[in-house]
């Protein structure tokens, strides 16, 4: 079980999940579109590396926020869907979503 204790506030046990450099945006678009390959989420994110996207989508899973399926077929296949866990960030990921359409049209 996971130790809860070593956070300080609520906010601080968030971002310790979802606080990573593309986490956030990996949450959002599996989110959006329900089902991603890792293909498509290098499409949706093209400024970040393999090797970054790898590394955050692994530690996504490893927190139980991400479900990753494995095809044993050739070449690889590996699809990306939201847990029952994950999903319960839509609210916090969809407000940060409204927040920054706002922000970027400058309307506040």
């Amino acid at each position: 079980m996971e130790e809860t204790k070593k956070y300080n506030c609520p906010v601080e046990a968030t971002l310790s999940r979802i606080g990573g450099k593309y986490k956030a945006i990996i949450l959002y678009h599996i989110m959006d579109d329900k089902v991603l390959r890792f293909n498509q989420i290098q499409k949706y994110i093209p400024h970040a590396t393999a090797k970054m996207l790898t590394q955050q989508l692994r530690e996504l899973e490893r927190d139980g926020l991400i479900h990753r399926k494995v095809y044993p077929v050739v070449p690889p296949k590996t699809e990306y869907t939201m847990t029952e866990r994950g999903n319960t960030l839509h609210e916090i990921v969809y407000a940060m979503c409204d927040w920054g359409k706002k922000y970027m049209a400058g309307t506040f």
